[in-house]
């Protein structure tokens, strides 16, 4: 979850002293149920030590890719099932908005050598996500449940092992969608990098590394 360039690190991270402690991957179920919004981008001067918050208030703050002019950053917001693009040069310095809206839980973010991004997908959003989501007080209980992480991540993508990978312009727009439907080959993708005519693929939940000749 961090980008550098030059003498600057940029990187997400989520603070919330309001969930239950950590629990290895338990964790992330309590962050979008809760639909918590402490998600932050921080700007990390690595010359002078200094962190800058340049963006507050992220719901599951995730993946982060810079451009490839380095005027903008993307920071990937997996509970509003988004992409949010922040300006760091003029005319927009300053400024956020939506890079691409999302038909499930985004994760990590990269740029290609073109200037494009590789997104990973996590999971689609299902019915019953997107009506926990809507109501966080149903969120609150659910998590209080004795539910384990694998029952709870089941319940978040409607029980559908999933795996997508899209390919963003630098303007947002979709040049390219793999899908493995039924997860036959892959599932739960959290990375995707293209790289010498070839697509690498890795996943927070599953023990192996996939690759897609392109």
């Amino acid at each position: 979850m961090a980008v550098e360039h030059d003498l600057t690190r940029l990187r997400t991270n989520q603070r919330s002293q309001n969930l239950p402690k950590p629990k290895s991957l338990f964790f992330l179920g309590p962050i979008v149920t809760y639909r918590d919004k402490t998600g932050r981008l921080l700007k990390y001067n690595i010359s002078s030590q200094e962190v800058v918050v340049l963006l507050r208030g992220l719901v599951f703050a995730n993946g982060v890719a810079l451009s490839k002019d380095h005027s903008f950053v993307l920071v990937a917001e997996t509970t509003n099932c988004r992409i949010l693009r922040h300006w760091l040069y003029c005319p927009n310095a300053g400024d956020t908005d939506i890079f691409t809206k999302l038909p499930g839980f985004p994760d990590n973010i990269r740029r290609n050598s073109k200037g494009e991004f590789w997104l990973a997908l996590h999971a689609k959003k299902g019915l019953f996500a997107k009506w926990l989501v809507s109501n966080t007080w149903a969120g609150k209980s659910l998590i209080k449940l004795p539910l384990g992480f694998k029952r709870l991540h089941s319940l978040l993508v409607g029980g559908k092992a999933y795996a997508t990978a899209i390919k963003l312009s630098e303007k947002g727009d979709v040049l390219q969608v793999l899908e493995d439907c039924e997860g036959k080959s892959m599932r739960f993708i959290s990375e995707v990098e293209g790289k010498d005519g070839k697509l690498w693929m890795g996943s927070v939940l599953m023990p192996f590394l996939g690759i897609y000749n392109l």
